[in-house]
């Protein structure tokens, strides 16, 4: 098939991406299909255009702002060109942080206790608001933005406007949750809608204090144990709880859904990611691996997914 590979991007999680892109276009590669890289410019669609308006088939390895979002699987909608992933909806809602939470509560999955703020909103009532919602320790970030950029846990009164200003930088609404201390643990979801099921869960022990972006992206950041150390119900619940997140925001094909399990042993969903990485170090390349599926063998499921839908 003649396939074209979206990378790169101008998102803050470019850099990400890059790696992702050079891994998928590689696999691709192998297994003899006919790939065209691009390195995508929002500010340059008439190159896009002009490369994808005879694929077969278009696999998004963006990350971030306009790739993640929607905006990209917008475009190609329009187009009339079918892609790998999320549509539209789906995308975007799992993007929208708050409104993927109100929707996962509404599912009966947990969630940590959160509040949305805009940068239309006086900056002194949202930090006296925030006084008197929430106790310390808490979690202030972008509420669309992804690889924990811009996230600040804050533990004293006086970091709060700092961290409100720092979130607000990349995103004009924030959210501010209850930190939810615990052991970090992930899980993949793979099939056609109807028939998804979950792979193996992961938990994460990163080597700074929190899964941060070093801990995510650099060699050695984190330790992967997959399957997770965790009891047969526990592994089964969490499985469920990610089926059932990837199904409410309408997901398609694949996603990761991300959790902390927290002192209660109980699984508090985070995200749901609808282009979760797949660079050397990515969760996502592990969990398939768990089940005996190498990384061409992932993505070729991934193209087959998409043909039958």
């Amino acid at each position: 098939m003649k396939i074209a590979v979206l990378y790169g991007g101008t998102s803050k999680e470019r850099e990400v991406s890059l790696s992702t892109g050079k891994g998928i276009i590689q696999a691709l590669k192998k297994l003899n299909h006919d790939v065209i890289g691009i390195d995508f410019n929002p500010r340059d669609l008439n190159h896009t255009m002009e490369h994808i308006q005879d694929v077969d088939l278009v696999f998004i390895g963006l990350h971030g702002k306009q790739g993640e979002d929607g905006t990209v699987q917008g475009l190609l909608e329009l187009m009339g060109i079918p892609y790998i992933g999320s549509g539209v909806l789906a995308s975007s809602l799992a993007m929208d942080k708050s409104k993927a939470k109100q929707i996962f509560y509404m599912q009966g999955i947990p969630v940590a206790k959160g509040k949305t703020y805009g940068n239309h909103e006086l900056q002194k009532y949202i930090i006296d608001d925030i006084k008197n919602e929430f106790e310390l320790p808490f979690v202030i970030k972008p509420n669309q933005e992804g690889s924990t950029l811009g996230l600040s846990i804050v533990n004293d009164q006086e970091e709060i406007e700092r961290a409100v200003q720092t979130a607000f930088k990349h995103d004009f609404e924030i959210l501010v949750e209850e930190y939810v201390k615990g052991r970090e643990l992930t899980c993949a979801v793979i099939g056609k809608q109807g028939g998804e099921y979950s792979l193996p869960v992961i938990e994460i022990i990163p080597k700074s204090e929190f899964y941060d972006y070093e801990s995510k992206y650099s060699q050695g950041g984190s330790e992967h144990i997959c399957p997770a150390n965790i009891s047969e119900e526990l592994t089964k619940q969490i499985q469920e709880y990610a089926v059932k997140a990837h199904r409410s925001l309408g997901c398609e094909t694949y996603s990761r859904v991300d959790f902390i399990l927290n002192d209660q042993n109980e699984p508090i969903i985070l995200e749901v990611n609808t282009l979760p990485g797949m660079t050397p170090t990515s969760l996502y390349p592990d969990a398939a691996k768990a089940v005996q599926m190498t990384y061409e063998e992932m993505l070729e499921k991934f193209i087959k997914l998409t043909l039958e839908e």
